[in-house]
């Protein structure tokens, strides 16, 4: 993810043109999976700059990602604390220093900043901070933050420009000047009252998060459920979880006009069910999707045409319309998880070194960093009844793992999906503590072709919670409706 916003330079430009400079690879946009292919082309000798309006690393180790996770591990020792005396600890009371778990967020990312200008450094790729524009097929122009301009020309260039938070176009609702993700990182109290605008993956981890810092929380979200895409079991796990840690939800339900400013008081007015209903909040949140940075970066200067949604049009190599130019990530259309971008590089690297790597079939997965922790990989059941995939299912409380009682984290469940006419692993679906740990040795099986009866028999270390992956494989399969009368459901998960 990228943080290249689409914004016109505001640096004076001068009547003079600047003298045109060769590169190599020229990269505009500096997110987690440009900047690796900035340090690892520059490495093998290769002249490489990476164009960066503002963070160096992209927004994942500065306003997204790793911040974020950093935030709601704050969030999760309050709720130790809070919890203390079930754990034999005896407290006389805390309170939440927004303050100061502010400050342990930006000394983190004042050192992965540090890690990363060595980096820099080490493999010879020059990061310029400024803002980067398209004048001709291969050719930048850059504005500086000193107000003198530069004009770059690639051999090859990469586009990662990312995106940015959608706001949609609702009455009230930009004047109210609602935090996005950024600013909701960057807090220094605990708001009063925070409603959320979208029950995603952002919207979901900030709202558990700053409940546990003390705010009453309201998520609105026009789908029937949050995650509404997740099966019917995660989608009601979720609901729990947010019930029970007093999260108001606000489920098919419309914003028609907000009011006030966020920070101070705001009104949010919905419409419900066929009726106009009034939230009224101190802060708001908008969380509503994410919009592409295509704008005002000259891209038809330079032959690169667009999709009907406004992402950067590639094939399946990431090839966009115009000769030698890539683009990689979020601004691609690619599924906006950092990990995907840096598969996208490796992509662009292989095709480059003469290769024909393709994005299409790619194992994606990916964990909602809630508290338990919602993991996915391959197909879950609704996909596959839309497939028409035939499959059995396994499916265990996490009572049923042993080192998830020994830290009281007993909610939730694990479950994967085995094909019928054998033992090949479909898909795997967590909602447990640490559940994005316990995924990674299901991939590693899905990614060499084993067995799920290698995971069901493997000797692991105990008590671990990857360990739960033996009593998961060996429970009582269920069949799915459409091969039940069929295929007769073996006894034990056993083949």
């Amino acid at each position: 993810m990228s943080t290249y916003r689409n914004e016109t330079p505001s640096s004076v430009h001068t009547n003079q043109v600047p003298a045109l400079e060769d590169y190599d690879l020229v990269i505009l946009g500096g997110g987690t999976g440009s900047t690796i292919a900035s340090w690892t082309f520059a490495s093998e000798g290769q002249r490489v700059a990476v164009i960066e309006r503002k963070y160096i690393g992209g927004s994942c180790p500065n306003i997204a990602c790793l911040p974020s996770k950093n935030i709601l591990h704050s969030a999760k020792v309050a709720t130790y604390v809070r919890h203390a005396e079930e754990f034999g600890v005896k407290t006389d009371g805390f309170r939440i220093d927004m303050s100061a778990v502010r400050g342990r967020k930006r000394a983190m990312v004042s050192g992965l900043n540090d890690v990363y200008r060595g980096k820099f450094k080490e493999t010879g790729a020059e990061f310029i901070l400024g803002s980067g524009r398209f004048v001709g097929p291969k050719t930048l122009e850059v504005s500086l933050v000193d107000g003198t301009m530069r004009r770059l020309r690639g051999t090859n260039v990469i586009v990662s420009t990312g995106t940015r938070a959608a706001l949609d176009p609702v009455p009230g609702l930009a004047a109210a000047q609602p935090l996005t993700h950024i600013e909701a990182l960057e807090l220094d109290r605990v708001p009063g009252h925070l409603i959320v605008i979208g029950g995603g993956f952002v919207g979901l981890e900030l709202s558990q998060a700053l409940r546990r810092f003390g705010s009453k929380v309201t998520v609105i979200d026009r789908n029937d459920g949050l995650l509404h895409r997740e099966d019917d079991d995660v989608k009601e796990a979720l609901a729990d979880l947010f019930r029970d840690e007093g999260i108001d939800t606000a489920l098919n339900a419309r914003v028609k006009a907000v009011s006030g400013k966020s920070g101070d008081a705001v009104t949010v007015v919905i419409e419900q069910g066929g009726k106009e209903k009034t939230l009224t909040g101190t802060d708001l949140l908008v969380a509503a999707g994410r919009l592409p940075n295509t704008e005002n970066i000259g891209l038809e200067s330079a032959g690169i045409e667009l999709t009907d949604r406004g992402y950067i049009k590639v094939n399946e190599r990431l090839e966009t319309t115009a000769p030698g130019v890539w683009a990689i990530g979020e601004v691609a259309g690619s599924p906006q998880f950092t990990h995907v971008s840096v598969d996208d590089f490796r992509v662009v690297r292989d095709n480059l070194e003469g290769g024909n790597h393709v994005t299409t079939g790619r194992q994606i997965p990916y964990t909602l960093f809630t508290d338990p922790e919602l993991a996915r990989l391959g197909l879950n059941e609704k996909e596959a009844k839309a497939r028409g995939m035939a499959y059995r299912l396994f499916k265990i409380p996490m009572e049923q793992v042993l080192r998830a009682r020994t830290v009281s984290e007993t909610r939730g469940f694990l479950k994967a999906l085995v094909e019928v006419a054998g033992n090949r692993i479909l898909g795997f679906t967590a909602f447990a503590v640490d559940a994005g740990e316990i995924m990674a040795s299901v991939q590693t099986a899905m990614i060499a072709g084993m067995s799920f009866t290698a995971l069901r028999d493997a000797i692991w270390a105990h008590p671990t919670l990857v360990e739960g992956l033996s009593p998961l494989f060996s429970s009582a399969p269920s069949l799915s409706a459409d091969t039940q009368a069929n295929t007769p459901v073996m006894a034990h998960g056993r083949s």
